[in-house]
């Protein structure tokens, strides 16, 4: 059991797999933060944009 637990323990499969989930998801959570903090801003832009197309000039 002792021999397992330490085979386990040194065992680095799949680390790669966790560093790149854990980068996603900080990213993922940047993200989410930097469209909180913009909201306002980016909600003018998409309404600018659709009143300038449904009224042409």
């Amino acid at each position: 059991m002792l021999a397992l637990l330490k085979s386990l323990w040194s065992d680095e499969r799949g680390q790669g797999l966790t560093e790149y989930a854990l980068i996603i998801a900080f990213v993922s959570v940047v993200i989410i933060a930097v469209l909180v903090i913009f909201r306002g801003q980016i909600e003018a832009v998409f309404t600018s944009a659709g009143n300038e197309l449904s009224n042409p000039h």
